[in-house]
């Protein structure tokens, strides 16, 4: 059993360490906050025996194999170097850094220290996305592609009230593209690999974060159409079209269905039963890593690549962080 420690007491923990126990491959050990009150009632929830309010105390604790870090996206690259240093594999949360630049130092601390580093982009794992993968070929030659993720923030109303939410303030390395943008970017670069061209515009709200944008990358005889946004939502699905047919993804982060209608044919669903949990699939990936101590090089490329594109789409949008400089 992988020893677990997580840092961050949020929404998105909880799923994480749902699917990680059920996975069989983990033991919750700790818990870290900086409240310590905070870190002891959600080490009750799962029954961890360790609760930190101070990261170094954790990096150095010995009864901890692996951590998952689930703060602000700003702490991401930071908190993994540092439990990376002591020994600790870690498991990230997209964004695995607020830049290009952090990921490859993230990355380079793993090798240097003998760990693994995964970023927990959970789409690429999902049966359903492996549905997209597989059928791709008998696409035919790829011509258009349309990666679509909108949705219309819960603290937007917030932001709106003068309010300065996380999920809009700079500070944090926040914003449509590095939340909901991630997976049409991850997505894209999973099927289709590196763009030769990015066309980047984005809504940049007054906080300096953008709301929404777009992006046309350019590939060998197609492009991608990138749409993203945390300020409206959309109820299109994603498309891949080829010369002979098309497949739709409703949800493409997420997997919900998938359907390929074949030119001049009868429409097929694709769609496979998943768990309802879809982080289960990463928790399982990163822990057959631990388990071997080896990174997958096919992720940690997608990792990196994707670090590269959406920090030059901040760059052409001119969105930029206090962690960038």
């Amino acid at each position: 059993m992988i020893k677990l420690a997580v840092i961050g007491t949020n929404w998105i923990t909880e799923r994480f360490l749902a699917g990680a126990i059920e996975s069989g491959k983990y033991e919750v050990t700790a818990v870290y906050s900086r409240s310590l009150e905070q870190a002891k009632v959600f080490a009750e929830k799962f029954k961890a025996e360790l609760t930190f309010d101070c990261l170094d105390q954790l990096a150095q604790c010995k009864e901890v194999d692996a951590v998952y870090i689930a703060s602000p996206n700003s702490f991401h690259a930071p908190q993994s170097i540092q439990m990376m240093k002591q020994g600790k594999h870690v498991i990230c949360e997209k964004p695995m850094a607020s830049n290009y630049t952090q990921a490859q130092l993230a990355y380079q601390t793993a090798q240097v220290n003998n760990v693994v580093l995964f970023e927990a982009f959970m789409s690429p794992y999902l049966p359903n996305f492996q549905q997209i993968k597989s059928h791709l070929p008998s696409l035919g030659a790829i011509r258009k592609a349309h990666i679509t993720y909108c949705q219309y923030s819960s603290r937007y109303p917030k932001y709106l009230n003068g309010e300065n939410p996380n999920t809009f303030n700079p500070e944090f390395s926040n914003g449509s593209i590095m939340d909901i943008g991630f997976y049409c970017v991850g997505s894209m670069i999973e099927l289709f690999g590196e763009p030769k061209s990015i066309q980047a515009q984005a809504h940049v709200l007054d906080s300096g974060v953008d709301g929404n944008g777009s992006i046309i990358c350019g590939y060998d005889g197609f492009d991608v159409v990138v749409m993203h946004s945390k300020t409206s939502d959309s109820y299109v699905p994603s498309e891949i079209q080829g010369e002979n047919g098309a497949i739709l993804a409703e949800m493409i982060s997420i997997g919900e269905k998938v359907t390929k209608i074949p030119r001049g044919g009868e429409k097929e669903d694709l769609t496979l039963e998943q768990n309802a949990n879809p982080m289960f699939y990463e928790a399982l990936k990163f822990a057959e890593q631990v388990e071997s101590n080896k990174m997958d090089d096919h992720a940690v490329e997608r990792s990196l690549l994707i670090s590269k594109v959406t920090t030059e789409i901040r760059k052409q949008t001119g969105v930029a962080f206090p962690a960038d400089s």
